[in-house]
C-alpha cells in the first residue's frame, strides 16, 4: 500500500513547491506566486492567488477587466484565450475552464510526453457567470480542497437559487428587507445571474460589488438591473427588497439604514450549521465556487492522473483518502491558505 506520510516531491516533476509558491524552472514561472516574481501565470483574480509586485501576468482573457480591477494595470498583462499553446521556455503552456469565477483557469503544463495540471480553486456546479469546468488528463494534477470532507455535499445551484429567492419573498410579505452577504467577486455576480432566472425585479447592492458586475457585463455575462444602495434615496424603503453585501458590511454603519432586516450568507460553510449561529446570520444558504467531496473524487477520477498534489483547506484527509482507496499516489501540499473567508 502507498504510504502518503513517505511520498515527496522528486526532480523529475515539472513543477515543484517554493517559498515563493509553485514553480516550473523549464519555463521560469511560477503559477500563482506568494511573493513578487518575473512571471507569474494565474488562475484566477481573487486575492490569495493574483497578488501585487509580478512583472508579468499571464492569465486567461476573460478575467482582464477584473485583474485590471484588482492590480490596477500593475505589471505588464499577457491575457490568454481558453485552449491556445504557447511555448514558454521548454514547455508548453495552455490555459483552460476551472468554473470557479470568471476567467477562472486550470494551467496545464505539457513537457514531452509529461503533462501536468494546476486547478487552482474550481468547481463542478452550474455558474451562468462563467465557463465550466474542463476535464483534462494528465500526469500530475494539483488539486484544491477547500471542502475537502465527506460531509460537504452541495445541492444544485437551481435549487439554492430558488430557496433565496423564497426567503426574499416571505421576508418581503413581512415588509423585512433581505439582506444577503457574499463575497464580492464570483459568488455576487453568480447569484445575480441565477437570480435573473426567477425575476425581473431590481437588487440592491454594496458598493464593493459594482465595479466587479460591470467587468463581468464587459465580458457578456447577462446580470439584472443593480443598484448601489448610496446612490439610491436616504429615505428609500427596503421592507421589500434583496440586497447583496460583502461580509465587510455586516453590523457595520452602513446597515443601519436597514429596518427590521433579515440577515443571511451564501458560502459552503454554512453546510454547517454552528457556522451560521456562530456568525450570528438569520438564515445560511450553503452554495460554494468550491468543488464538494465527491465533485473532488470525480475530478480527479477523470483526469486519469497517477500523481496528485492536494492544496488548501483538508489536504491530509483527501490525500490519505486516495492512497488508500484509489491507490493514487497523492501528497498533501503545505503553506497553502484560502483568504477568502466565506469561501
Amino acid at each position: 500500500m502507498l504510504d502518503h506520510k513517505k511520498m515527496s516531491i522528486t526532480s523529475m516533476d515539472i513543477i515543484k513547491l517554493t517559498s515563493k509558491g509553485l514553480y516550473c524552472p523549464q519555463g521560469d514561472f511560477y503559477i500563482d506566486p506568494w511573493k513578487p516574481v518575473s512571471l507569474a501565470l494565474i488562475t484566477h483574480a481573487h486575492g490569495d492567488h493574483a497578488r501585487y509586485g509580478c512583472q508579468t501576468y499571464w492569465f486567461n482573457e476573460d478575467g482582464l477587466e477584473i485583474m485590471r480591477y484588482r492590480l490596477r494595470d500593475e505589471g505588464q498583462f499577457i491575457p490568454q484565450p481558453y485552449g491556445q499553446k504557447t511555448k514558454i521556455g521548454n514547455v508548453w503552456v495552455s490555459f483552460h475552464p476551472a468554473g470557479h469565477i470568471l476567467g477562472s483557469s486550470q494551467i496545464r503544463i505539457e513537457q514531452g510526453s509529461q503533462v501536468t495540471v494546476i486547478s487552482g480553486d474550481y468547481k463542478r456546479a452550474n455558474d451562468p457567470s462563467c465557463q465550466p469546468f474542463e476535464p483534462i488528463e494528465c500526469d500530475l494534477f494539483v488539486t484544491e480542497s477547500t471542502f475537502g470532507l465527506p460531509i460537504y455535499h452541495w445541492r444544485s445551484s437551481e435549487e439554492i437559487a430558488q430557496e433565496i429567492y423564497q426567503w426574499w419573498q416571505d421576508n418581503s410579505k413581512e415588509k423585512q428587507p433581505s439582506l444577503l452577504f457574499c463575497y464580492a467577486l464570483g459568488k455576487a455576480q453568480r447569484l445575480l445571474a441565477l437570480l435573473k432566472n426567477l425575476t425581473d425585479r431590481e437588487i440592491y447592492i454594496h458598493g464593493t460589488i459594482a465595479p466587479i458586475n460591470e467587468c463581468y457585463e464587459k465580458r457578456g455575462i447577462d446580470l439584472p438591473k443593480c443598484q448601489v444602495v448610496t446612490q439610491v434615496d436616504a429615505h428609500k424603503d427596503y421592507s421589500e427588497e434583496l440586497i447583496l453585501a460583502p461580509l465587510s458590511a455586516f453590523r457595520s454603519m452602513w446597515m443601519r439604514r436597514f429596518k427590521n432586516v433579515k440577515t443571511g450568507f451564501a458560502s459552503g460553510w454554512m453546510k454547517v450549521r454552528g457556522v451560521r449561529r456562530r456568525r450570528g446570520f438569520d438564515k445560511g444558504f450553503a452554495l460554494s465556487d468550491h468543488a464538494d467531496w465527491e465533485s473532488l473524487l470525480k475530478t480527479i477520477k477523470q483526469t486519469k492522473a497517477k500523481k496528485v498534489w492536494v492544496a488548501h483547506g483538508e489536504t491530509e484527509i483527501l490525500s490519505r483518502y486516495l492512497v488508500e482507496n484509489e491507490g493514487i499516489e497523492a501528497f498533501p501540499l503545505k503553506g497553502f491558505h484560502q483568504e477568502e473567508i466565506e469561501d
